[in-house]
């Protein structure tokens, strides 16, 4: 049944930010809670205040001054904290058959999708988030990520991607139906080097902040060990990492497992992103090179409970088994990690269960939050701006309930949003 109109304007009205609700001059405002996270340190300040003027913080501490004019919000007993980081979204994505999404849904109604989730993973604490491709939509995120700039739309902070690059016949091509009908792929095609490069400046023109290009898939299981076709030389990749550098932006790349982890690696890739698998050698690059490791757990345990049949769902658990085992391997070498969902695939705004598996599968609350927060803002080329509440940074900030230090669970409970100064969720 429709909505009645007043009832629709009340939704409507309720996804601004309340300073444009009320439409009062920006004003100092002092946040109060019963604890602060340093996230640098994992001290807990107690109680905690900032001070913020403008759209960032000029003051941390237990007592902050209070200047003439300020508004106090008191968040009584709840922890402060950055706002969150995922570094692994897909906004023009929604639960359902994915590669149906891309071929029944046209490109302004998936955008509309994208709006709708940015809202959804803003209001569940998530201030910055770099969209892994759009599946399809071309460079609709540059028209998402600049609404939101200009104060149009609510949503993160973005760093976005446009189409991912692929090769034909590769992982995110449209295989399997009739070739007749020309479906076309999830992806933009590049077969070598020279095609990689025409394709990323054109993505560049388009708006894009960064590349993301599909290194690895299908992914299969052979004798309990994954095995996964490469989809690029390292040469080739080398190649699409220089012409990023030329503009000061970076390459990142889905990649499962070997050889094609260690292809990207030896190229110099800004993160790997789902890396079930990495070799010694791979791990060691890495760390020499400081590229991220981005796990995104939320995404293969959502397809291991929600496959299409108890064959499908014992291969989804079977490769998650895989990747757990090989994530206390990365661990232990000392790999530096992100924090992504993949979220898209599963409903946005539900995404924080990623610092529970996380946790869950071998790193502490504060190891997880220092991951997401603090090599978040690194990989998203915010670092200093984002990711601490300290005076200077923009004022992104959110609250929750206890000490997610000791239960990251509570990451899932977020009661209050501000980014840039604006309060979003109160």
């Amino acid at each position: 049944m429709a909505k009645p109109l007043a009832t629709c304007a009340v939704l409507l009205f309720s996804a601004l930010p309340l300073s444009a609700q009320t439409s009062t001059q920006p004003h100092p405002i002092i946040l109060h809670a019963a604890r602060l996270l340093n996230v640098k340190t994992g001290e807990i300040l107690k109680p905690g205040e900032i001070l913020v003027e403008g759209e960032r913080i000029t003051e941390v501490g237990s007592s902050v001054k209070h200047p003439a004019g300020a508004e106090v919000i008191d968040l009584g007993d709840r922890t402060l904290l950055p706002g969150l980081i995922d570094a692994h979204i897909h906004l023009f994505l929604h639960p359902g058959a994915e590669d149906l999404q891309t071929v029944q849904e046209s490109v302004p109604q998936r955008t509309i999708t994208a709006t709708l989730a940015a809202r959804d993973d803003l209001m569940a604490g998530f201030t910055a988030e770099r969209d892994m491709g759009t599946e399809g939509a071309g460079s609709a995120d540059t028209a998402v990520r600049d609404a939101i700039n200009e104060g149009r739309i609510p949503g993160p902070r973005l760093r976005i991607s446009g189409n991912a690059v692929n090769i034909l016949g590769g992982h995110e091509d449209a295989i399997n139906y009739n070739p007749a009908q020309h479906v076309l792929p999830n992806a933009d095609y590049a077969n070598n080097a020279d095609e990689l490069i025409a394709v990323m400046r054109q993505q560049f023109k388009e708006g894009a902040d960064f590349i993301k290009i599909y290194e690895t898939g299908a992914d299969s299981i052979k004798d309990g060990r994954l095995s996964t076709p490469f989809q690029y030389t390292e040469s080739q990749l080398e190649a699409a990492v220089k012409e990023a550098a030329r503009l000061g932006r970076h390459v990142a790349v889905h990649a499962t497992g070997e050889p094609g982890t260690l292809y990207a690696a030896q190229a110099g890739v800004v993160s790997i992103d789902h890396e079930d698998q990495l070799s010694d050698e791979t791990m060691r690059l890495m760390k020499e090179k400081q590229i991220f490791a981005v796990p995104t757990f939320t995404i293969f345990e959502y397809f291991a409970e929600h496959a299409s049949s108890p064959r499908q769902s014992a291969h989804e658990h079977q490769i998650l088994d895989l990747k757990v085992q090989e994530f206390k391997k990365q661990i232990a070498a000392g790999v530096a990690m992100a924090v992504g969902s993949d979220v898209g695939p599963f409903p946005h705004g539900t995404q924080a269960r990623e610092f529970v598996l996380m946790v869950q599968y071998g790193m502490s609350p504060l190891a997880v939050l220092q991951a997401d927060l603090l090599h978040g803002a690194k990989l998203l080329g915010w670092d200093g701006q984002i990711g601490s509440l300290e005076a200077g940074y923009f004022a992104d900030v959110i609250a929750v309930p206890g000490d997610p230090t000791k239960d990251v669970s509570v990451l899932q409970n977020v009661s209050f949003v501000m980014k840039g100064g604006v309060v979003y969720r109160k």
